[in-house]
């Protein structure tokens, strides 16, 4: 990638799971699902890649693979909260750029990584995050997939569970949904973030809104108080995370294949 540029990397990852518990620890080609996620952020070209957790059995098998890790409290009402405490607890100044790759994503492609660091530093805006172009109508519809629609300088506009953009003549005309029309630019949103030290500190003292605790989605307070979000169009979706038996299964499977 053109140009150098110093970020750190922050990986959250907590103990607890409550349909996978101890899904940090997991084991992926002989290492903990949580030092893989580190081996990717690596690859990025961070200058710097964390563990942040509030649990000492994953401080320690960190470490036993040669991994920063940082202890943060447990009581932190989000991921974002428990950033906040681990940019503290590094001193960054506030002007650097930190990436927050989550502790699930064994998988995530080094280059998305590097690309949203990137787009943040050259682009007017609080957050760079990454989507991903959708062309099946049951993702369009999933709650599960979070969908974001961005204005012509790809910033986000909406972040909804909601099926945004909605094509109200196709749909309201016959069109089953089981088919996109044709142009519709929907998008799914992919969960990995940048953002500077500071906006950070910020963040965590904001008022939450209640588009936030409606949708269930973080990133809303930002949209909320006015901070632009800067959006990478990714190429394809990176592989998926590990919420579930199943998702562990696949990923180990992917992990082989890699």
């Amino acid at each position: 990638m053109a140009g150098l540029l110093s970020f750190t990397v922050l990986i959250p990852a907590r103990y607890a799971s409550s349909r996978l518990p101890g899904k940090a620890l997991a084991d992926i080609g002989g290492k903990p699902m949580v030092v893989r996620v580190a081996e990717r952020a690596r690859a990025s070209g961070a200058a710097a890649v964390w563990i942040a957790t509030d649990d000492e059995r994953i401080r320690a098998a960190a470490e036993a693979h040669g991994c920063g890790a940082i202890m943060t409290r447990a009581d932190h009402a989000s991921g974002t909260d428990r950033l906040a405490e681990a940019v503290a607890q590094l001193g960054l100044d506030d002007d650097e750029i930190v990436v927050n790759v989550q502790g699930d994503e064994p998988l995530m492609p080094p280059e998305l990584v590097g690309r949203v660091a990137h787009a943040l530093a050259r682009r007017t805006a609080a957050i760079a995050t990454a989507a991903v172009a959708i062309t099946d109508a049951e993702e369009l519809f999933n709650p599960n997939a979070v969908k974001v629609v961005c204005d012509h300088a790809r910033h986000a506009l909406y972040f909804s569970r909601a099926p945004i953009p909605f094509a109200r003549d196709a749909f309201a005309g016959g069109q089953p949904r089981g088919r996109l029309p044709g142009g519709l630019p929907a998008y799914r949103h992919l969960g990995i973030y940048a953002y500077r030290a500071g906006f950070l500190r910020a963040y965590a003292k904001q008022t939450p809104a209640a588009i936030e605790r409606f949708e269930a989605l973080e990133q809303l307070r930002a949209l909320w108080h006015g901070h632009r979000i800067a959006v990478v169009i990714a190429d394809a979706a990176p592989p998926p995370g590990v919420d579930t038996p199943a998702d562990l299964e696949h990923a180990r499977r992917l992990f082989r294949g890699a």
